[in-house]
């Protein structure tokens, strides 16, 4: 794709300024857990994320305009891109341990939060990444990220789901079934992707609108998941998103 950035240069034009200093200052690095190859720059209770969101937020706001903000209330909830979510996760570790599904390809992590799938993508040899990522902070995270693993990732800023698929060879698209609105855009997307040749992996714990009817399974593993209590883990899958049978009918999974 024509506006595909580097890692430096979308630190530079697609996170506010002060993104990378304070998420270098605020958040751990560390291995995710069941991924020891990997390191992130991750979430923690004294990192003060809601900070950096809610900063976010204001200069989002039309000028002149004025919110009130609740500086005794609850936090904001703090971004997807400051966690390893377990489908991130797992589809990360099926990349991993079976590095030929992507070597020598050109690949696609949609939704790339913290970037952990292109990342252990680039690391099993892909020849290219792209990262594809909404949330200007996490696009600085993605940078901070990708340099700290030693790999080059080109990111696009901006929501792609609506348009053509970039010339790739694989996609893969870790927990973006959450949502019903979210999902519906994302099919979509990938329906382009199988027209256009392009091989999709999905990972998932099993989201509330995972295309089931739409899924063969490949590997399955357990994982830590966002909001998992101590130690616990989660089954979660990786699937070959397959072309929809005639007559077939999407459902969301109950």
């Amino acid at each position: 794709m024509d506006d595909c950035l580097t890692v430096d240069d979308a630190a530079d034009t697609l996170s506010r300024p002060d993104s990378l200093t304070f998420i270098k200052a605020n958040m751990r690095i560390a291995p995710v857990p069941a991924l020891p190859e990997i390191r992130l720059y991750t979430a923690h209770p004294a990192s003060g994320l809601w900070r950096l969101t809610r900063s976010e937020a204001r200069a989002a706001e039309p000028e002149g305009e004025e919110t009130e903000a609740d500086e005794d209330g609850p936090e904001p909830q703090p971004p997807y891109w400051a966690y390893a979510w377990a489908g991130g996760a797992v589809l990360a570790r099926y990349i991993l341990d079976r590095p030929e599904t992507v070597a020598g390809l050109r690949v696609l992590d949609i939704g790339a939060g913290s970037g952990l799938v292109g990342i252990a993508a680039a690391k099993a040899g892909a020849s290219e990444v792209i990262a594809s990522e909404i949330d200007r902070n996490g696009v600085a995270a993605l940078a901070l990220n990708a340099a700290a693993n030693g790999v080059a990732i080109s990111v696009v800023g901006e929501d792609i789901t609506a348009g053509p698929p970039p010339p790739v060879d694989v996609v893969a698209a870790g927990d973006l079934f959450y949502r019903q609105d979210l999902a519906d855009r994302v099919i979509a997307f990938l329906d382009r992707c199988l027209a256009a040749g392009i091989d999709v992996l999905i990972g998932d714990p099993g989201r509330a609108y995972l295309p089931r009817s739409r899924l063969r399974l490949l590997a399955e593993y357990q994982v830590p998941d966002v909001g998992q209590i101590g130690d616990a883990m989660k089954p979660s899958g990786v699937f070959s998103f397959e072309p929809e049978q005639l007559g077939g009918e999407l459902r969301p999974s109950p």
